[in-house]
């Protein structure tokens, strides 16, 4: 039977994906330019990588949040303390606290692993050429804690679809969300 059903799928056009199927591989992810990235203006040169594989910006602001918004988004929601150390917590918190930020959210089919693929690691020293971190930072994990800083590492990207729903929820109201089509809907969804 399993086999039946198989082959049904392998036969199906790729047009004929269910409505319900193709809303679920349809994401929505939020992407944070640190104070890095803005204040080395590479912010554009950086976007471009993301529209240019037909992510669609639906959702952009420059805010500069408070600490209380850094603490929810990264211990309320990615739970930073228990997987780093509060002294690697303090340190990011203090340097993204540094300056503005760009928060955007970005759509596009399984936009989060996407994101996260160009985005590549969190180390920068760690991260393939290729990546917005491999092309335009290097820092290495030990020497920002030799140093005591937060790791310059140009932008965050939600881990999973959940954190992404959860951080677009802290990050943005209904109402700065929106919804239109693009030249890239026709080609890439």
């Amino acid at each position: 039977m399993a086999k039946k059903n198989e082959e049904a799928m392998s036969n199906r056009k790729a047009g004929d994906m269910p409505e319900k199927e193709y809303e679920q591989l349809l994401q929505r992810t939020l992407i944070v330019f640190k104070p890095d990235a803005v204040q080395r203006g590479i912010v554009g040169e950086i976007l471009s990588r993301f529209e240019r594989v037909g992510l669609k910006i639906v959702g952009c602001k420059m805010v500069n949040p408070n600490k209380d918004h850094y603490y929810t988004h990264y211990e309320g929601i990615s739970q930073m303390i228990s997987r780093r150390g509060q002294e690697t917590f303090d340190m990011t918190l203090e340097f993204m606290a540094s300056g503005p930020v760009i928060a955007m959210v970005l759509e596009g089919i399984e936009a989060v692993a996407l994101v996260r693929k160009i985005v590549g690691p969190t180390e920068p020293k760690s991260a393939e050429m290729g990546t917005i971190r491999g092309d335009y930072s290097h820092m290495s994990f030990g020497y920002s804690n030799s140093k005591k800083i937060g790791v310059p590492n140009l932008i965050h990207a939600s881990g999973s679809a959940e954190e992404a729903k959860k951080e677009i929820e802290h990050w943005f109201m209904v109402s700065e969300l929106y919804e239109y089509e693009d030249v890239a809907d026709k080609f890439m969804r």
